[in-house]
């Protein structure tokens, strides 16, 4: 290489360059069912701004996001809202549990209207515990998905989106109903059964 283009060019893998450019533009989806949700709000304030992260965004519709923060209590009424705002998200996706109710369904551990933990739902790539997780713990968690998606290759990302598909494949239908009882057949309002 010309010694007068040293300092002006750099070299680099696709990886890395797509892999640099998502990592620091995560946009979550703006969903909280409980008290972990004033945490996760106040990390965009300016005491803590998560815009330093890329992810300042909350998006209100899962058509535009790329991470679902999953912060408070998952009840059996509100799994099949879950999974359906997971699946309506593009790839690639990343789902964070936030709090002891999202990772193991906290203080309503083993209640029998209460989902004992969002894995069960869905794959979960962080998990933040906590009850509630201060925001630095948020922060912290969004920090250790970058590292996640910045060593993440196109090949990887492949293989991840298919353990995806096959966990959703192996947790509905079946495990779902299992898990949930008879009242995955809510239906959603306006959608076909």
């Amino acid at each position: 290489m010309p010694p007068e283009l040293e300092n002006n060019v750099g070299i680099t893998t696709i990886d890395a360059l797509y892999n640099w450019a998502k990592s620091n533009s995560v946009w979550p989806l703006g969903f909280a069912t409980a008290c972990c949700g004033i945490e996760m709000i106040a990390t965009v304030t300016p005491r803590f701004d998560i815009s330093r992260f890329g992810s300042e965004v909350f998006r209100a519709t899962p058509r535009q996001a790329d991470l679902m923060i999953v912060a408070g209590t998952i009840t059996k009424k509100m799994a099949p809202v879950v999974k359906l705002l997971y699946e309506q998200m593009p790839e690639p996706k990343w789902v964070i549990a936030m709090g002891a109710c999202a990772v193991a369904g906290g203080v309503f551990n083993e209640c029998y209207s209460v989902v004992d933990g969002v894995d069960r739902l869905i794959p979960v790539d962080v998990f933040i515990p906590g009850c509630p997780p201060r925001p630095e713990a948020v922060i912290h968690g969004l920090m250790q998905l970058q590292k996640k998606i910045r060593t993440e290759s196109m090949l990887d990302r492949q293989e991840r989106i298919a353990r995806h598909l096959a966990y959703q494949k192996e947790l509905s239908d079946e495990a779902t109903r299992r898990h949930l009882g008879d009242d995955t057949k809510l239906q959603l309002p306006g959608l076909p059964t």
